[in-house]
């Protein structure tokens, strides 16, 4: 699976890249900024967008619609509750940080759930 990374930490970033390699998927969008999280949402070649919620004060939900309008899953990978998420996402696959290599694979594999794919 192709993914779109979009994370604004970099350590965070490398361990989340180095899990999902681990897990058998493919990096090939990356955004540490909402002004790159727009641009590669909307050109990358991907399958699948993971987004942290808050990107240097900046939430992410604009770019997360460029995904949605794309149709493609998305799991958001947050220190928030699920409650922060706007109802425009809802259903949407939320992971708790901090998470492990089996909960990153149980989200992904929920995001990619035909009943989810709506979201």
């Amino acid at each position: 699976m192709r993914v779109l990374l979009v994370e604004d930490e970099g350590l965070v970033a490398l361990l989340l890249e180095e899990m999902l390699l681990n897990l058998g998927h493919e990096v090939t969008g990356r955004a540490q900024c909402i002004e790159e999280a727009l641009q590669v949402a909307a050109t990358a070649d991907y399958g699948l967008a993971i987004l942290d919620i808050n990107l240097n004060g900046v939430a992410s939900f604009p770019a997360a619609e460029i995904v949605r309008n794309r149709s493609i899953p998305i799991v958001f990978a947050t220190g928030y509750r699920h409650s922060a998420i706007p109802l425009l996402f809802e259903g949407a696959v939320c992971l708790q940080k901090p998470f492990s290599k089996v909960e990153l694979g149980s989200a992904i594999a929920a995001a990619l759930t035909p009943s989810r794919r709506s979201v």
